[in-house]
């Protein structure tokens, strides 16, 4: 009996919700050279003086915040029966594909990337954040910590703009079944007005599987995860072109095999550190 390949009802992969463009972070297309873009570290100073005394001299503080391109790739063979036999359309599938992954890989790098290895620097490997440590082994998170990372990013006046927690499936499990207070029936994460978010502490509350769960804390190894909270449009995603695709038909010719290759110059930057706050040891089981 033959089989009927059902092209059309093609069944994709469950990837990673990309989330900190929806949260409100920016994109800054069609990059050519490295670029500065420069901010305000610090402001003029205010004196009171006496009657026809004199002003002392302040002076605003400038600094840059400096992207430059980094590239990512990914690369795959199809084989000659795959590209003839295949009836999902061969070529488009593997481009759509890569795009897809690097996406995925930069929207990664975006919340935590190490600024080593060729990689860019995210925002939980971004000196200055704020921080809200749950223990010397991690903690299972509470509203407190929920609290503490609000109050992290105003004590700095950074409360403003696209402001938003985003953490992990984990994270958002085990905050479903935390009460705020015991015995008030009250839980931490809440349902949210807007598809696709929930709400916590009066803010907008997103998951993505990006968020790592892999983080560790004294002797929690490789099992904490990461609760983000801040103003999303003060994370930048600088592009250098679009995604590159070349199509070699020559490295492994003779077995009739092309090889697709993506590639993607881009860089993540964040305006202002303060504008970000993180627990990266909450313990969810």
């Amino acid at each position: 009996m033959s089989t009927d390949l059902l092209a059309a009802n093609f069944i994709e992969i469950l990837r990673n919700r990309m989330m900190t463009r929806a949260l409100g972070a920016m994109t800054i297309p069609g990059l050519v050279g490295d670029v500065a873009i420069p901010k305000q570290t610090g402001g003029a100073t205010a004196y009171w003086v006496a009657e026809s005394g004199a002003v002392t001299e302040s002076t605003p503080v400038l600094a840059q915040l400096a992207l430059a391109p980094k590239t990512c790739g990914a690369w795959t063979d199809l084989s000659r029966k795959y590209i003839r036999q295949s009836a999902i359309g061969a070529d488009a599938f593997v481009r759509a594909d890569l795009a897809s992954v690097l996406a995925l890989a930069l929207d990664a790098a975006g919340i935590a990337g190490t600024g080593s290895n060729n990689q860019p620097t995210g925002i939980l490997s971004t000196t200055g954040i704020g921080d809200v440590a749950g223990g010397t082994n991690g903690l299972a998170p509470a509203w407190s910590h929920v609290v503490d990372l609000e109050t992290e990013v105003a004590i700095d006046n950074a409360d403003v703009g696209a402001l938003a927690y985003l953490t992990n499936a984990k994270v958002r499990g085990a905050l479903k079944q935390t009460e705020k207070a015991s015995g008030t029936g009250l839980f931490v994460w809440e349902n949210g007005n807007e598809a696709g978010f929930g709400s916590l502490n009066g803010y907008r509350a997103a998951v993505s599987n990006q968020v790592p769960s892999d983080l560790t804390k004294g002797t929690s190894e490789d099992v904490a995860s990461a609760v983000i909270f801040g103003n999303w449009a003060d994370l930048i995603y600088g592009l250098w072109g679009t995604v590159d695709i070349t199509v070699d038909p020559y490295t492994n010719a003779t077995s009739g095999t092309v090889r697709v290759v993506a590639l993607q110059d881009a860089d993540v930057g964040v305006r202002h550190a303060e504008s970000f706050a993180a627990m990266q040891d909450a313990l969810t089981a």
